[in-house]
């Protein structure tokens, strides 16, 4: 019982980091999960079936609020659903001991992605053009292969590209990856159960994460309106960061005075990450051409969460869905 306590309250913390930022809630959780002691294959495994309610839950929500492209997502679903499978083939056939490393390496990269995206504002007012297939397949693919194998990625790869871009709107870059991660968790779900069986699915687990997940989403929507997204990318990151990096130092069989200087190293690189956020923050703030911070941040749009993942930002006044 007290770890299904302490699951669902993974499940309440990585809805909490995704609502907020309108990604990382595979990597929250798959990080979470690692430290409780689950298996790499297990956890991932168990957070994409989990994703699959909060993902479709997000869809219905994006759709209603005329946040989908569906041209976008009809591109870059599929062939993010190929990675996914194959990734959670991969992912199924390596060992428990080569997994967490593997696992651990691809999140403390993406880790060290959101200190690096979150510590600098960008700007994404240049909206025009045509996003092509040929850019969207292979995003997709890779996106979907590093989200299984990783245990999450499919948010912080693809938005990410998407927003650089410049030729999509913020809602709708966050809406139709959104939607299409619908179709990649239940690839990555189907390639999870030809790898591990249904022995491979933790079935309290991923009721504890979507328990917690739903909790979490009012509070989400809350807690976007008093944090900066700039700040909580920052410190998200940075945790992800120390958390991954203490499994791959262990098997590194790093001894003596080289695995604390590195942990210092790293969090005085996350200091410098939090010190530069807030400094972008200020900027964004006082430069009208610059994103509305509470909208997006940084290149990753903050949006209140919804009945399951991310939605819409609504108003002040409780409103229509308004762009961002």
């Amino acid at each position: 019982m007290r770890k299904l306590l302490v699951l669902a309250l993974v499940g309440l913390a990585a809805q909490l980091v995704d609502g907020s930022l309108g990604m990382a809630y595979g990597l929250t959780s798959s990080t979470l999960l690692l430290v409780a002691g689950v298996a790499p294959a297990a956890a991932s495994a168990s957070v994409h079936l989990a994703e699959i309610g909060t993902t479709l839950a997000a869809g219905v929500a994006h759709w209603r609020f005329g946040n989908v492209d569906w041209r976008v997502v009809t591109r870059i679903a599929l062939p993010g659903a190929a990675g996914a499978f194959a990734g959670a083939t991969l992912l199924s056939s390596i060992s428990t001991e080569a997994a967490g490393p593997w696992m651990a390496g691809i999140l403390f990269t993406l880790g060290a992605y959101l200190l690096i995206r979150f510590s600098r504002p960008l700007r994404t007012d240049r909206i025009g053009g045509r996003l092509r297939g040929r850019f969207l397949g292979p995003l997709g693919l890779v996106a979907g292969f590093v989200d299984a194998t990783g245990g999450g990625g499919w948010g912080p790869v693809a938005t990410p590209a998407l927003l650089v871009s410049g030729r999509l709107e913020p809602r709708k870059v966050i809406g139709s990856v959104d939607t299409a991660e619908f179709v990649v968790a239940g690839a990555a779900s189907v390639g999870f159960l030809i790898g591990l069986g249904t022995e491979g699915f933790l079935l309290p687990t991923v009721a504890a994460l979507l328990i917690g997940g739903l909790i979490a989403a009012p509070l989400a929507a809350w807690l976007v309106r008093i944090v900066p997204a700039q700040l909580l990318g920052a410190a998200v990151g940075g945790v992800i960061v120390l958390t991954n990096a203490r499994t791959l130092i262990r098997s590194a069989e790093l001894d003596g005075a080289t695995r604390p200087a590195l942990y210092l190293l790293l969090a005085a690189g996350w200091l410098a990450a939090l010190v530069l956020a807030v400094r972008a923050l200020r900027r964004t703030r006082r430069t009208p051409n610059s994103v509305d911070s509470g909208a997006v941040v940084g290149d990753t749009p903050s949006l209140a969460g919804s009945a399951g993942h991310h939605t819409a930002k609504i108003d002040a006044h409780g409103g229509r869905a308004t762009p961002v």
